[in-house]
């Protein structure tokens, strides 16, 4: 049974949709239908309408029977609806303060379902939902969908248009030396790069016979410019911060020319700087000193997901920031399960199964769908804040933030206002430093989306609406465009 306090807070992150339906199905639904199966799931409420304080108001539904039959008539029709992925559970009539209301409970659609769209026309009839709604897809958004549902993930292709030449063969050394050290006398040692690579899956034959390099070897192994010729998108970004309104004080970025710009050589280069934040417990095994920690594993594994997991066609890149305490890691493309699914473990559906191979075989990664929990099994262990996981689009993003440190003692005490007080006042300090943060980012950049001032000042992109929100309506700045459209800019 539904209650209306657990709706309302059902609400809170807009995975609630109050209908009218005192004339039937409103045409509305099945864009709602479309949003919320291709993003977090939700429910459609008929006959409860939202109030301006965005409370529900129950305010019944006439004949719900007649409306529950329209429903399953319609959903199951192939020229409206492009998929039905409800149950008979999934629809119910439920009596809310004496009234009757149809509760329809829409899941997140399976990838292999996506994009769930209407009117038999997936570039015009797929919809997602956000903070401010339900929102047509955009071309990109229902391709990527589309290229979400192949059986053979995105990196196992060769690449018939680049050579063995675009590999740094510095980097496959330094591969080889772990892979070896870690197996010796594997009777891969006396291979050349070459077979070796084409073991590995990292190099593949064309129909002409020719080797190429695969997607998941350029992007392990290649040359940065010779990795963009098949990901154009493709940008790896680590800046470390040293408080929150200052853009960065160090950087490490792909394009810069000076290094590989290959997500393995990155891999090393970020972890070997965060783990100096990391303190490291005297400890002896024999004669030989520990110095590694489940913190150290964790984050090693945090780094690996976000490479492995992206979508690397996809825009705004990989953007890992380091902060004083605390670690946030974005990367291109959605969660292909749940993130319900993805916290509790036991389900693996990566998007570059071969570069997950390369990095188990250097005994980096997890490959049983068991990563994300043993990280938030260590920051439990540690007393640490919960790591945060969300999902973004438009475009779409997974980011990963981790707090390094405890939270205080006081708000724990059992004086609860004077908590909340102290809460309320350090969260405003916080608010305020992110405004400013916002201001000098924008100072720099005539005009922005919110996702890419999001990805600057290092925090989720709902947040940043909020921000941006609050310095829009005090005129600081200045918001031009709807929707996914729209730009932020400082008021002259």
């Amino acid at each position: 049974m539904l209650n209306l306090n657990e709706l309302n807070k059902y609400k809170e992150d807009n995975r609630i949709e109050a209908k009218r339906a005192a004339g039937g199905l409103p045409k509305s639904l099945w864009e709602t239908y479309s949003a919320f199966a291709n993003t977090q799931g939700g429910y459609i409420l008929l006959g409860a309408e939202e109030q301006e304080d965005k409370a529900l108001n129950i305010v019944g539904a006439p004949d719900p029977e007649r409306l529950v039959k329209e429903f399953w008539d319609t959903i199951n029709n192939r020229q409206k609806v492009s998929v039905n992925i409800l149950a008979d559970r999934h629809v119910r009539i439920e009596e809310i303060e004496g009234k009757h209301i149809v509760a329809i409970d829409i899941p997140r659609a399976d990838r292999r379902d996506k994009p769930v769209y209407i009117n038999n026309n997936p570039i015009r009839g797929s919809y997602r939902r956000n903070w401010e709604g339900d929102y047509h897809c955009t071309e990109e958004e229902v391709r990527a969908m589309f290229a979400d549902q192949a059986t053979t993930t995105q990196d196992t292709r060769a690449l018939e248009r680049l050579g063995l030449d675009a590999f740094d063969y510095e980097t496959v050394r330094r591969y080889r030396i772990i892979f070896f050290s870690a197996r010796p006398k594997h009777v891969w040692e006396s291979l050349g790069d070459a077979e070796f690579l084409f073991k590995l899956g990292c190099v593949d034959r064309a129909e002409d016979g020719t080797l190429h390099p695969t997607g998941a070897g350029i992007l392990m192994f290649g040359y940065e410019h010779e990795i963009v010729k098949e990901f154009p998108n493709y940008f790896l970004d680590y800046q470390e911060h040293g408080d929150e309104t200052t853009r960065w004080t160090d950087r490490i970025i792909s394009s810069s020319g000076d290094w590989s710009g290959n997500v393995y050589d990155f891999y090393y280069r970020v972890y070997n700087r965060i783990a100096q934040e990391i303190k490291t417990p005297f400890k002896l095994v024999g004669d030989t000193r520990i110095d590694d920690t489940p913190v150290h594993k964790a984050l090693r594994e945090a780094i690996a997901n976000c490479l492995i997991h992206a979508n690397h066609y996809g825009r705004r890149g990989i953007v890992i920031h380091r902060r004083p305490g605390q670690i946030t890691i974005a990367n291109p493309g959605g969660m292909r399960i749940s993130i319900d699914e993805a916290v509790l473990g036991g389900i693996s559906d990566p998007r570059n199964q071969t570069l997950i191979k390369l990095f188990n075989l250097v005994e980096i990664g997890e490959r049983s769908g068991s990563g994300l929990p043993g990280i938030f099994a260590v920051w439990k262990d540690m007393k640490w804040p919960e790591p945060a996981l969300e999902e973004q689009f438009n475009p779409d993003r997974t980011v990963l933030s981790l707090v390094l440190r405890k939270t205080s003692d006081k708000a724990e005490t059992s004086d609860k206002k004077r908590a909340m007080k102290t809460s309320d006042k350090a969260e405003g300090q916080k608010g305020e430093a992110r405004k400013q943060a916002i201001i000098a980012f924008l100072t720099d950049h005539e005009s922005c989306s919110a996702g890419d001032v999001a990805d600057a000042v290092g925090i989720s992109a709902g947040r940043m609406r909020v921000y941006l929100k609050e310095l829009t309506n005090v005129g600081t700045i200045l918001s031009e465009g709807a929707n996914r459209n729209r730009t932020y800019r400082l008021k002259p």
